[in-house]
């Protein structure tokens, strides 16, 4: 692990505690949240605070095994390094380029939802020249750098926390202070009752959920150019936990008491489609502001992660030495370009599917998020097993991390094969699966090079230590 880290280094470590948590959260609290519940609605209606509430502790799970492996031995390879170490190297080179799919293709996600809000205000221009503009802006960003992607991300995810603390604030007035009887939780038995979608559309709505969370496991990765590693990760994670839970069940179960399970459906935004229906004037405008930065928080933090991760894999010999390169800011800008290869491929698909890009791009997006998740559980499990082995003290352990890791792993397999099932999800395993097969060969024919590369290194080795030996 050692050597990992060492290889791996190069990175700035100019991260606060304060950004790392803002980063984790910015990540999390975008179009999963904004739009994507929406989507999770339609499958469960008033009951999708279920589902909500089993996505959350499966990341609840999954957050307290990272910290635990994280604070132990934090670095930009993160749950791929840990993998490769714990595991096998495949294992690590699975996880690694499973997960980097999926934060490219959720950027597209971001992309193509910034294309929708725009319509609102500008209906007659093209969303795709939004979602080219956006995108340039945050890509320079990146280039730059890590403090000052940093301070941005740290004032966008600001602007969400108190736009979302405000929404509570007025939503939960007029639920509980309205004397009209048109906003509250009758609501939640209207239009087909509360299990609008019976008990298989609960389940089918936590993989929407599990999307809406995915990125929260960025602070493993970020902890890599964190100043304090492990007075960070610790914070992070207990501040990040409160705030999911909090934004996530709460601000959904205000939704869905004022505004009909109907009405947000024929919406775009349910925050917006909130508002509308309140009538609170220019509401509806100042909450699409918030979603077009939420999505670009989101977007600014995926486009962070996925070219770290990249870099990670460059510097393992498992991808091209270019991608492994740091501009003298601090920057792995040849790695950042490739994976904004994500909004090319999302901006074809927006164009050529206006009306379902948006579901295409998760569906695509979610067979790498599920699949990490699961593989992150798996490793955790055997971390557990190997410091117990070696008597090595763990210097940060939380309660239960091993039943949860276990219940996770199934959970997420579960999930998995629920996609076969759901019409929506369909491409998830259709793409996935063979997708898989081929990083597993790609992983080989690496390999076979590496192996190939090093042994004249080695032969010259032993060559030089049979001539001193003489």
């Amino acid at each position: 692990m050692d050597r990992i880290q060492q290889r791996e280094s190069g990175l700035s470590r100019q991260l606060t505690s304060r950004q790392l948590s803002m980063i984790a959260l910015g990540g999390a609290i975008g179009t999963g949240l904004f739009l994507g519940s929406k989507f999770a609605i339609s499958f469960a209606g008033p009951s999708v605070l279920i589902s909500y509430a089993i996505g959350g502790l499966i990341a609840v799970m999954l957050m307290g095994a990272l910290a635990e492996m994280t604070v132990a031995r934090p670095t930009t390879g993160s749950f791929g390094a840990f993998a490769e170490h714990y595991i096998n190297p495949l294992a690590g080179f699975m996880i690694k380029y499973l997960y980097w799919s999926c934060i490219v293709l959720a950027v597209g996600t971001e992309v193509t939802a910034i294309g929708d809000y725009m319509q609102m205000w500008f209906p007659g221009v093209p969303p795709w020249i939004w979602v080219i503009g956006f995108s340039a802006v945050l890509i320079g960003v990146n280039m730059f750098n890590v403090k000052a992607f940093g301070t941005l991300e740290y004032w966008f995810s600001a602007l969400k926390v108190f736009a979302i603390v405000a929404f509570i604030i007025i939503a939960a007035f007029l639920v509980f202070g309205n004397k009209d009887g048109d906003y509250g939780f009758q609501n939640y038995s209207a239009d087909g009752g509360f299990f609008m979608g019976g008990a298989s559309g609960v389940w089918f709505a936590v993989i929407v959920a599990i999307f809406s969370y995915l990125s929260i496991e960025m602070i493993a990765v970020a902890a890599g150019e964190a100043k304090e590693p492990e007075i960070a990760v610790k914070k992070a994670f207990k501040v990040t936990i409160f705030r999911l839970f909090l934004f996530y069940i709460l601000t959904l179960g205000l939704i869905l008491a004022i505004a009909p399970v109907n009405a947000i459906l024929d919406g775009g935004s349910p925050f917006v489609t909130v508002m509308q229906v309140v009538g609170i004037p220019y509401a509806d405008s100042i909450l699409n502001f918030v979603v077009i930065v939420a999505a670009l928080s989101a977007m600014n933090s995926q486009l962070y992660v996925s070219t770290r991760m990249m870099f990670s894999l460059s510097r393992a010999g498992q991808a091209p030495k270019a991608l492994g390169k740091v501009k003298k800011n601090g920057a792995p800008v040849n790695a950042l370009l490739l994976s904004a290869g994500g909004v090319a491929v999302a901006t074809l698909v927006y164009i050529s599917n206006p009306e379902t890009g948006f579901t295409l791009m998760m569906a695509l997006s979610m067979f790498g998020a599920m699949a990490t998740w699961m593989l992150i559980f798996i490793t955790h499990l055997f971390f557990r097993k190997e410091t117990a082995r070696t008597g090595e003290p763990l210097k940060y352990k939380l309660p239960f991390t091993k039943i949860g890791s276990l219940l996770g792993a199934v959970l997420m397999a579960a999930l998995l094969i629920t996609t076969l099932f759901t019409e929506d999800f369909r491409m998830t395993l259709i793409f996935g699966i063979p997708f898989a097969i081929v990083v597993a060969i790609l992983y080989r024919v690496t390999k076979k090079n590496h192996d190939l590369a090093a042994s004249p290194a080695e032969d010259n080795l032993k060559q030089q230590a049979s001539n001193a030996s003489v």
